[in-house]
């Protein structure tokens, strides 16, 4: 039953064939029994298996009428999480106890969603790896060895090996796409602006965006509906005839591993025999826009941190003091043009969706590396594991625009590769449209892959 969709979960209790605290109960054991994967912080069972009761209650007396009633659900620690310790991965912040929700943990608690715990992440999100050091390493379900990407990375892993039917990540430069890829799931990081922010430990307001990882789009809709109280699930058909497909001659085809590139051209295949039009585009971006998310972001992060750079500056990890000691420097005038260029790329990229519905890339261009290590080669060329992840994703950190993660298979060695689709701002319909065409047709080997290997683990021990 852990495998059970958000749909399949709430036809159940309605139909008495299980409760909420039955279920409630197994992810619970589940999450014990996966600590390995170091995948939570903090685990709220008390506080869950009593949520589960007053749905179970509801569902008893026929009342249960949220959205997410009676299901379990993990949150990012640097979600504010009232009353529970919320770190945001770090030293700093080890015994924060929150007075407040976060904007996005409220709504679903409304809707009804059970509150499992809190999970582990890069420090206070900087970095896509989620090799906390204070923490411990998030591990990768897949090959307990590899990283299960950042800065979400143990909502990523949470999802895949089901110690949660769902989690809210934070997006930065990729922190949801990079883990969902990572970790086999789906990722999806909406419209800037379109999920309450508040109460989040942001590394940049401009940047930052909030949104979930499921098991399938089915899940995802129904998570982004309960969020932002708009309707998706109208969008779940499998007729994608005529949506057009723009595919990138430039930047998104660049510095791309072969095995990820092999998977990446199939899935533009499949999508053409499912009826979408694929159309070749430029791409009005280059690695010099890039290095905008550093001059924003490090500059807003210098800003939210300020306090504890002046005052507790070695209580940091030294990726994230390294990156917070040069947060001053960037001057003012850099800031303003890069937000300036920012606007000029929104504007651009919105008009490219003018003659495409959706554009197609890789999420990342490699899969994800052992848990240490900090550089990789792509066609003979060297960078850091980090610049070379959020390449592709952090193009819609930057446009502001919606963007979704899809399996799209597993490479030789065993892990997953993601497929990425962004369209225009406030058009998230059309990525659970294509995505759910794309897996209804595609994904469902995978899918069942992807749930014998929590099995085959539970074996093994």
């Amino acid at each position: 039953m852990e495998n059970l969709s958000i749909r399949s979960l709430k036809e159940g209790y309605e139909k008495k064939l299980f409760s909420p605290v039955e279920i409630t109960k197994m992810y619970l054991e589940r999450i014990h029994l996966f600590q390995d994967l170091n995948a939570y912080i903090t685990i709220t069972e008390n506080l869950a298996l009593q949520q589960a009761e007053i749905a179970e209650k509801k569902y008893v007396a026929n009342e249960a009428v949220g959205t997410l009633e009676g299901i379990p659900l993990s949150y990012k620690d640097n979600l504010n999480t009232k009353g529970i310790r919320t770190t945001s991965g770090s030293k700093i912040d080890e015994n924060n106890i929150p007075k407040k929700d976060a904007g996005v943990v409220r709504i679903l608690q409304r809707e009804g969603a059970i509150h499992l715990g809190k999970v582990n992440m890069h420090e206070f999100a900087f970095g896509i790896t989620s090799n906390n050091p204070f923490y411990g390493p998030v591990k990768n379900p897949w090959n307990n060895e590899y990283s299960p990407g950042g800065s979400s990375g143990g909502s990523g892993a949470a999802v895949a090996a089901s110690l949660s039917v769902a989690s809210i990540g934070t997006d930065t430069a990729g922190s949801i796409r990079i883990p969902a890829a990572s970790c086999g799931v789906i990722g999806l990081k909406p419209t800037h602006g379109l999920v309450d922010a508040s109460g989040v430990k942001h590394i940049s307001w401009t940047l930052d965006h909030i949104g979930p990882l499921t098991k399938n789009i089915d899940d995802l809709a129904i998570m982004i509906e309960a969020m932002t109280g708009i309707n998706y699930s109208t969008r779940l058909t499998e007729d994608i005839r005529g949506l057009r497909i723009g595919v990138p001659k430039n930047y998104f085809n660049e510095g791309i591993d072969e095995s990820t590139a092999t998977f990446y051209k199939k899935a533009l295949k499949d999508f053409e025999s499912l009826g979408a039009i694929l159309i070749e585009i430029d791409i009005p971006y280059s690695l010099e826009d890039l290095a905008l998310s550093f001059a924003i972001g490090l500059s807003e992060a210098g800003f939210v941190h300020e306090e504890s750079i002046l005052s507790e500056l070695d209580s940091y990890g030294l990726d994230v003091k390294a990156s917070l000691e040069n947060s001053h420097s960037i001057p003012a005038i850099d800031y303003i043009k890069a937000l300036k260029r920012k606007d000029q790329l929104t504007s651009q990229f919105e008009r490219l969706f003018e003659t495409v519905d959706v554009i197609a890339t890789p999420t990342t261009p490699i899969t994800p590396q052992k848990i240490g290590e900090e550089i990789v080669e792509i066609n003979g060329i060297q960078d850091s594991v980090f610049n070379t992840m959020i390449r592709l994703p952090a193009v819609f950190n930057l446009t502001s625009q919606p963007a979704l993660s899809i399996p799209c298979g597993a490479a030789e060695n065993g892990l997953p590769v993601g497929l990425q689709l962004a369209a225009a701002r406030f058009n998230e319909r059309v990525l659970i449209r294509a995505g759910f065409s794309y897996e209804q047709a595609f994904l469902q080997s995978f899918y069942e892959k992807r749930n014998r290997i929590s099995e085959l683990a539970i074996e093994k021990k």
